[in-house]
């Protein structure tokens, strides 16, 4: 009825949503931009070259990013199904784990988890979502364990440390930008105050991507 009511009066999507609201009704989930980035988002990516700039789905597919972020993440496989999403090569290779502290290998897994659950109750009856979940529910118990702790938590911001083999660990603050749809996010990975992390980059953007593969 709120939808009928909404077309009828011909609202925006923001004012559909605020209608929504004061009904006292969760707004209906916005259109999904896919894996279309703007012109805009991909301009400012070349604005930052001293700066690991990542463009993400909700889902975690790596969409876009600048030099500097595949030279410190690594690249990504767009061929295999999931190849390019970050949760996937997370929990179903191993070999991604290693570019980062053992200790910190059980945070990043209930974050991963956390800010995918936020997703896919934003996508609910979303074949790809679902998809996904249910290949990841496949490979790997620890996600499994995970998934059924019900713990949902947005990805906004979190401090990493990556162990690169060319200019060794490196920390980085991420802050993340949501875009207006919740269907995709800008990552920026920035030093922390007072870190040699700048150096370090500025040194990676010089000897370049070399043979580092894994992908954060």
């Amino acid at each position: 009825m709120l939808a009928a009511l909404a077309r009828a009066l011909r609202l925006s999507d923001d004012e559909r949503d605020h209608l929504h609201l004061l009904a006292g009704r969760r707004p209906p989930a916005a259109g999904s931009s896919g894996d279309h980035v703007s012109p805009g988002v991909l301009h400012l990516l070349d604005q930052l070259p001293a700066t690991p700039v990542q463009v993400l789905s909700d889902l975690g597919d790596v969409l876009a990013q600048n030099a500097l972020a595949e030279a410190l993440l690594g690249g990504v496989c767009s061929v295999s199904e999931h190849g390019r999403n970050v949760v996937w090569r997370w929990f179903a290779d191993p070999a991604q784990r290693t570019a980062y502290p053992p200790e910190e290998h059980a945070y990043y897994s209930r974050l991963h988890v956390a800010d995918l659950r936020a997703a896919v109750g934003r996508r609910a009856g979303d074949p790809a979502a679902t998809r996904l979940v249910e290949r990841l529910k496949e490979v790997s118990e620890e996600f499994t364990a995970l998934w059924e702790l019900h713990e949902v938590a947005v990805r906004r911001a979190s401090r990493m440390r990556v162990l690169h083999p060319l200019i060794g660990p490196v920390d980085l603050d991420c802050q993340v930008l949501l875009a207006p749809a919740g269907d995709q996010r800008v990552v920026l990975c920035t030093p922390p105050a007072g870190s040699d992390t700048a150096e370090r980059l500025a040194l990676l953007a010089v000897v370049g991507t070399g043979q580092f593969t894994v992908s954060g």
